[in-house]
């Protein structure tokens, strides 16, 4: 007996890449179309791994040389394209550090620019308290089910830290995947995912939250690659991997703070910069700070094996 026919699909493997440098304060992303796509393109036969087909595509779209990559994660949604195709597209992130570029560069955009909650340096952002709250608010009370309501709000005060909880900066991707199914970002309402926040739709009209979008689930996967980053820099010394060759403690303490969205301990981090020999002064000054001619730094790459195990925890202040 003949077995019945199965539909034909077939898959294709795309690689994208979230990657990360720092310029003027800033942590920038490179992004094409406008800025509303990551780096990407299709892994090829002929690349000798994954990683080097990203280098390869990465290099020529970009004309900028990758330092540091790892990968990020592996997208393999039915509908993460926003649209239903014959084709089945699997997308493999990386994450990958540059150094410092010409801010005037086209294509490096804010990364706060799509996720502008996340920048917690100046204190929360009022767009927490006045659009966001409010909003998830109306959300977790849709449902009528009390544990769910309890559930979702638990949610919300962990996430976006209410109601007394601390801020996490590690939480970018649950933040946002929690906007996601509250239907508070355009890429909610894309293919089926319109159908997991229709129920918002009908209960009241849900606002969109500030923050560029970008296609498919590419601001998913930058989200994905900042908490990553902003994880990786607390027990291992990748930073250095967006520094130039040499820099000044009050350099290193802005990148590291335009990192993780939150502000340092000026004299805590000076010391355990020191007391972790993460740095070693190169005898040499700038003159480019304001006041006395400040000290120039360079980063120890002998004590890199032994703070990758040893690990270390950067003194971010609490807010």
């Amino acid at each position: 007996m003949p077995r019945p026919s199965r539909p034909s699909h077939s898959i294709s493997v795309d690689l994208i890449a979230v990657l990360a440098a720092v310029t003027a304060g800033a942590p920038r992303v490179m992004t094409l179309k406008d800025g509303q796509a990551l780096p990407s393109g299709p892994f090829e036969l002929e690349h000798r791994s994954l990683q080097s087909g990203l280098r390869d595509w990465v290099e020529q779209k970009t004309h900028h040389p990758l330092g540091y990559v790892e990968q990020l994660y592996t997208f393999a949604d039915k509908d993460r394209a926003g649209e239903q195709s014959a084709q089945r597209t699997i997308s493999i992130s990386y994450l990958g550090l540059t150094r410092a570029l010409d801010d005037a560069e086209a294509g490096w955009r804010s990364w706060y620019d799509y996720f502008p909650w996340e920048d917690h340096r100046a204190g929360p952002p009022d767009l927490i308290s006045q659009m966001i709250a409010p909003a998830l608010a109306i959300w977790a009370q849709a449902p009528r089910s009390q544990g769910v309501r309890e559930e979702r709000r638990q949610r919300i005060m962990v996430t976006f830290a209410l109601d007394d909880h601390p801020w996490n900066e590690e939480l970018t991707l649950q933040r946002y995947e929690l906007l996601y199914e509250a239907g508070l970002v355009p890429e909610s309402w894309r293919g089926e995912g319109a159908e997991t926040a229709s129920a918002c739709r009908e209960k009241e009209a849900a606002p969109q939250v500030p923050g560029l979008d970008m296609i498919a689930d590419h601001r998913r996967i930058l989200a994905t690659g900042i908490a990553r980053l902003r994880a990786k820099i607390k027990y291992r010394p990748v930073v250095f991997e967006l520094m130039p060759p040499t820099f000044t403690l009050l350099q290193l303490q802005r990148c590291v703070e335009a990192l993780a969205g939150r502000t340092v301990h000026k004299q805590n981090f000076r010391r355990l910069m020191e007391a972790q020999e993460l740095v070693e002064e190169t005898g040499e000054t700038t003159s480019e700070t304001i006041g006395r001619p400040a000290k120039l730094f360079r980063f120890r790459s002998a004590i890199l094996a032994e703070r990758a195990l040893v690990g270390t925890k950067l003194p971010l202040a609490r807010t």
